[in-house]
């Protein structure tokens, strides 16, 4: 049987399964609330549809496998009612965060604009130009991904978790990095052909005042508090906004003020983060990844 990869995706009140070939070729996704399939190429339709029959299948299968089978009794046996058994206690399932992939969540975001819009009209934003919600998901999920490979320099002694979901209200951590100077949320800020100013507590973008610094000290505080609760020790991260293009220019005037929130161009982030003091030990690093990690940390 093809070895095909399929996974599971529920965000903003829908809930789909999407499928590559064994090569990673994307073949679109079945929207299991409607029973209907969606593929950018309609002459991959077919293995779409293949591929989730053959996993859907393999998930019945196991299922009835799991299932105990119990002998026909003989008559020499006395028949023994058997209570059934305590369901169990154990702690909540969690889904492992370590596999997400950097802007996954923003691209997803994009795809469902792009099919709201309609290929035609998207396809018109796309050839004048037009600021759409589309293409400013687009741009922001580029932006996470330039972030990430730059974050991925820094070594083996860090960790990192990318499109960390929060909360129950759709909203997400674009990056978690757990290292040797310590835990810091970074979010990516992607201003292709504009003017970025900064001046403490203040952030520009071509001269209009926007929340980051306001968010990003929010977020790290968020963090902080719900790592702490489950690591078991204090756990302080530091909210760093990672920023890219600014083509026009690009001026720190002046720190945010509290010193929670740090604004840095996207190529400096790895050689900014390699130069602060150590803060955590090797055992503290695991120990905070393995609750980073978790579903269940973030959205209790």
């Amino acid at each position: 049987m093809t070895d095909w990869t399929v996974r599971r995706w529920a965000r903003y009140g829908q809930e789909r399964l999407y499928a590559q070939t064994p090569g990673g070729t994307a073949l679109g996704y079945l929207d299991l609330k409607t029973g209907q399939y969606h593929s950018d190429d309609l002459s991959n339709l077919p293995l779409l549809e293949k591929a989730l029959a053959q996993h859907l299948a393999s998930i019945e299968s196991g299922r009835a496998a799991a299932l105990p089978v119990t002998p026909a009794p003989t008559p020499s046996e006395t028949s023994v009612e058997i209570p059934d058994p305590e369901p169990p206690h154990g702690p909540p399932t969690w889904e492992d965060l370590s596999a997400a992939q950097a802007g996954a969540a923003a691209r997803e975001r994009a795809l469902a604009e792009r099919e709201a819009q309609g290929w035609f009209r998207h396809g018109l934003s796309r050839l004048v130009g037009a600021r759409t919600d589309e293409r400013a998901w687009r741009i922001g999920a580029d932006g996470e991904q330039a972030v990430a490979e730059q974050l991925g320099r820094l070594g083996p002694q860090w960790r990192l978790l990318h499109a960390v979901p929060v909360g129950d209200r759709g909203s997400d951590i674009d990056h978690v990095v757990i290292g040797p100077a310590g835990v810091f949320t970074v979010n990516a800020k992607h201003h292709p052909h504009t003017s970025v100013w900064v001046g403490g507590d203040t952030f520009m973008v071509n001269g209009q005042r926007v929340p980051y610094i306001r968010n990003s000290r929010h977020e790290a505080r968020r963090a902080s508090r719900l790592l702490t609760q489950q690591a078991g020790f204090p756990v302080v991260a530091l909210g760093v906004i990672a920023v890219m293009g600014a083509h026009k220019g690009f001026t720190v005037k002046k720190q945010p003020e509290d010193g929670r929130v740090v604004v840095v161009r996207r190529k400096r982030i790895s050689q900014y983060l390699h130069g602060l003091p150590a803060q955590l030990s090797a055992r503290e690093i695991d120990a905070v990844f393995e609750v980073a990690r978790r579903s269940t940390t973030w959205r209790p």
